[in-house]
């Protein structure tokens, strides 16, 4: 099967989308499959490149960072040229897009006339849902052969705009449990970043911002060092991601006063660190925590700690439930309520067997239900499925 998988990003910009998509392509073509991927320009990347076996091919048409500046006027020839020398080069069965039911109507109505004169089916990933016009209207008007939702959360979402619960799949993320595994040495990131040595850390894995419900981790490491006095907050900072809002920097400037005026840089440490040493920080952690303040769609991070037997605390939040089951693999907290985020943790850094127990429940749940494997067999099941006619 052929297979033009189409995003506004890819590595280096970081993101959910962007590691999903790091997971899902080496699957399909180690089964056999052909697949080229369409994406935003990165400065000092190839526009060619190949990622493992995957074709890749950048355009900045794609940049979002850049359309946003720009404006997407006047640029119906530029995609519509762009699309056919992508597809000439591809010929494929399939066309499958993430999150393209946003952010730009002239590249997705362009698509979806290509995709109905060349006959070829156009599946959509719901990685998010938005609650404005322009999603209600690319959600609704565009002739999606399939969608493919990313938890229930928003397959709920999804039918509330008014699609049919029929055009919907659910298809948990994956992810290698080969590469997040418990046994991993940390050798490696103490060497990089002393700081980490001799800390209690709790973990922060999401990118920076508001929604991810950052001010709520550094209130709660306020309360837990009080106990806790070796306690470290690592927090993963933002470089190379799509702001298409332009928000980040007003968010982390509020993260360092609310530092500042808790008196905390001795108890939050804030670095970019790369996809291969995130392993190793998930190890190193006695908890992970993903306080989210907004409607999380899913969160590959539960997914990482868990495989990684370090227990997880999120809130009660979009698609995070799906996988966190309180007490079981992890615990479910309201959402910015710091001070249960703070006593869970500090729980959990007391009782060595509490997290052994959810850890090695989190480990199962993924072996179980959220291995790349398992992810990859379901999207191609909906391939089949549409290619099919069913």
């Amino acid at each position: 099967m052929k297979i033009a998988q189409m995003h506004w990003g890819f590595p280096p910009i970081i993101g959910g989308v962007e590691t999903h998509l790091t997971i899902l392509l080496p699957e399909l073509i180690k089964r056999g499959h052909k697949v080229g991927l369409l994406t935003g320009y990165v400065e000092g990347e190839k526009a060619r490149d190949t990622y493992k076996g995957a074709n890749i091919y950048r355009t900045p048409l794609f940049d979002l960072n850049w359309l946003v500046k720009r404006g997407l006027e006047a640029l119906e020839e530029e995609i519509t040229k762009t699309y056919n020398d992508f597809f000439d080069e591809v010929k494929p069965d399939i066309i499958h897009v993430h999150n393209m039911h946003y952010f730009s109507k002239v590249h997705i109505k362009i698509l979806e006339d290509m995709s109905s004169d060349k006959g070829i089916p156009l599946i959509l990933t719901a990685h998010n849902v938005w609650d404005d016009i322009l999603f209600l209207k690319l959600t609704r008007e565009i002739c999606w052969s399939h969608i493919i939702s990313v938890s229930h959360y928003i397959k709920k979402e999804l039918m509330g705009a008014g699609l049919d619960e029929k055009k919907i799949t659910v298809i948990h993320h994956g992810i290698d449990t080969k590469i997040f595994h418990p046994e991993i040495k940390t050798v490696e990131i103490l060497k990089k970043f002393p700081r980490l040595k001799g800390r209690r850390i709790v973990f922060h894995p999401a990118r920076m911002g508001m929604a991810k419900g950052c001010d709520v981790s550094i209130k709660a490491i306020n309360l837990v060092k009080e106990r806790f006095p070796e306690a470290l907050l690592v927090m993963a900072g933002n470089k190379n991601i799509i702001d298409w809002e332009l928000s980040q920097e007003k968010d982390i400037a509020y993260f360092v006063e609310l530092i500042k005026t808790f008196n905390l840089k001795d108890y939050v440490f804030i670095d970019f660190y790369t996809l291969k040493e995130m392993p190793e920080l998930y190890c190193l952690a006695e908890v992970c925590i993903y306080p989210s303040t907004a409607s999380e769609p899913f969160g590959l991070t539960m997914l990482e700690s868990l495989s990684s037997k370090t227990p997880m605390i999120v809130t009660n939040m979009g698609g995070l439930p799906e996988v966190i089951i309180d007490d079981v693999n992890g615990y479910v907290i309201k959402v910015r309520d710091y001070e249960t985020l703070a006593y869970r943790i500090q729980h959990l850094l007391a009782e060595p067997k509490a997290r052994k127990r959810l850890g090695d429940t989190g480990r199962q749940t993924i072996l179980n239900h959220h291995t790349k494997e398992i992810m990859t067999k379901n999207h191609l099941d909906v391939y089949d499925r549409v290619l099919s006619g069913g």
